[in-house]
């Protein structure tokens, strides 16, 4: 049983920054793949950002050079800043982890609203 807990989403102006954060804990041996999806209402689950344990980063085109992905391994978290926010960010947000991709462990999901 792995369990993802997240925080720091909300309500931001455009052009605003939000950090989005998770924490995993429970049975698993080794982290290897963190991730952020986003999800609207009748859509499918999209990634956004993922990062490796070695430290590789992917992202989703849209959010290149205004997110930025890192983990903590020692502390399992993996945080989500985003800046430059849009309206078209909105959607709500979840963490993912696993040993392998694509992840399988989720958490809850998190509402990122942009709007002015």
């Amino acid at each position: 049983q792995v369990q993802l807990v997240e925080s720091g989403g909300g309500l931001v102006q455009p052009g605003g920054s939000l950090t989005l954060s998770c924490a995993a804990s429970g049975s698993i041996s080794e982290i290897n793949v963190m991730a952020w999806y986003r999800q609207g209402s009748g859509k499918e689950r999209n990634l956004v950002a993922v990062i490796f344990s070695a430290g590789t980063t992917t992202y989703r085109d849209s959010v290149k050079g205004r997110f930025t992905i890192s983990r903590d391994a020692a502390k399992n978290t993996v945080t989500l800043q985003m800046n430059s926010l849009k309206p078209n960010d909105t959607d709500v947000y979840y963490c993912a982890v696993d040993t392998i991709f694509p992840p399988r462990y989720w958490g809850q999901g998190i509402q990122v609203t942009v709007s002015s």
